[in-house]
């Protein structure tokens, strides 16, 4: 080890153990990073959260891919059958990456009792139906039998419902659905509640009963194999498009495919903009961290111009002195970064298992921040900010070349 190397390393340790008019702002630099590593955690782990949690919401009550007539996809109500009996179902073996395929059938009713009455869309379902999507938002009971010989009148009905109509656990209820002709008296359908749900999505929760798909069959005049539409379940959403694309040409010409994410265009063109704003979230940390580290990187270079002047006069070259204070740099950075990652990983955890930070699902389609943590953004975002830091410190750190030996030992 040549003489410079070694007293710049005596020197650059010494410094880091000395109280000097410096240590205010290299405190606050640490701070400032570890406030950025925090925003960019709690900002990218609840932005996915919330995308993952409304994608999943929206498809357990949709699907990914909704096939139907084509004067059925405008609509929330089955209008006209489809035979059940397709080359694509129960199997969709022509398209990779599909997972599930079911045939549902809704139809729109009134529930009406002695002192209230809602207008609900009843979602007849088969053995086929994916219950297990349901699970998660169930509060209360379990989920109906519809595996019986005979149409079964349990039903699952959503916790708003419930308590707008004042409902529990084994009440039982008549629902109106309306016929085609006007002049007809409606249908009623008596059913009683097995299962109450809670998706925190307020679309489905105001409207959706889900319940045997037989007393819609019957209902319509339509035979066991008549479906009001298919709904398709892919492997992964972000091929979404793509696999709408081909189970279109796949599916005869006489029926339609619309992706959810075209459906409820709305709400995922929020979820884009929400990608923005996390993106911007990000840059503007980095900045954050970036100036602050850069101004501490220049008080110490200040504070040590003496150092610097005895360094090149012993004969080191300017890349090692630039080096000894990136290497300072570089500790305040990892520092900062240590301590954001203890925090907003902590802060994160307790969301995630307590649920302390609540949401209005008016405006939120959930009822609180989700969170999503994965280790591939952490480790991400924690080295992209040491390299950006290290990187724009590079610009700082070059006033030591124009350091001059005589003067630099000369200034007080």
């Amino acid at each position: 080890m040549n003489l410079p190397y070694f007293i710049a390393k005596r020197l650059t340790t010494t410094t880091q153990k000395q109280v000097s008019i410096s240590s205010p702002i290299l405190t606050i630099a640490v701070i400032a990073i570890a406030l950025g590593i925090i925003m960019m955690l709690v900002s990218v782990a609840t932005g996915i959260g919330l995308r993952e949690k409304i994608r999943e919401k929206i498809s357990a009550f949709n699907g990914h891919i909704i096939i139907s007539n084509y004067d059925n996809n405008q609509s929330e109500v089955s209008l006209t059958p489809i035979d059940k009996k397709q080359e694509f179902y129960p199997n969709f073996t022509s398209v990779n990456g599909i997972n599930h395929i079911q045939a549902v059938i809704t139809k729109a009713g009134v529930i009406r009792t002695e002192t209230a009455f809602e207008g609900i869309i009843f979602k007849g379902v088969g053995t086929d139906y994916k219950f297990q999507n349901l699970e998660e938002y169930l509060v209360e009971g379990r989920i109906p039998n519809v595996a019986q010989e005979r149409e079964n009148a349990e039903v699952l009905i959503s916790e708003y419902l419930a308590n707008r109509m004042e409902f529990k656990i084994g009440d039982k209820f008549t629902t109106h659905f309306l016929k085609d002709d006007p002049g007809e008296r409606p249908n009623l359908r008596h059913f009683e509640i097995v299962g109450i749900y809670n998706s925190g999505f307020q679309e489905f929760d105001a409207n959706f009963v889900l319940g045997d798909i037989r007393h819609l069959q019957r209902m319509n005049r339509w035979g066991a194999d008549q479906i009001g539409h298919f709904e398709v379940f892919i492997d992964d959403f972000d091929q979404i498009a793509q696999k709408g694309n081909e189970i279109h040409m796949q599916t005869p010409p006489t029926l339609d495919t619309q992706t959810i994410a075209e459906k409820y265009y709305s709400i995922f063109d929020w979820l884009k903009i929400t990608d923005s704003n996390i993106y911007l979230i990000i840059v503007l940390m980095l900045l954050v961290g970036v100036i602050n580290i850069a101004v501490a990187l220049l008080v110490m270079i200040l504070e040590r111009t003496q150092m610097i002047g005895i360094l090149k006069a012993l004969g080191a070259d300017n890349w090692s002195v630039r080096k000894i204070f990136l290497y300072n740099a570089f500790y305040l950075i990892t520092r900062g970064i240590l301590w954001g990652n203890i925090i907003g990983i902590g802060m994160l955890l307790i969301q995630k298992y307590f649920g302390v930070i609540k949401l209005n699902p008016k405006n939120y389609y959930v009822n609180q921040a989700p969170v999503y943590l994965n280790l591939d953004y952490i480790l991400a975002l924690n080295i992209g900010t040491i390299v950006v830091c290290l990187t724009m410190l590079l610009v700082p750190s070059y006033i030591i070349t124009k350091i001059s030996p005589v003067k630099a030992i000369r200034f007080e």
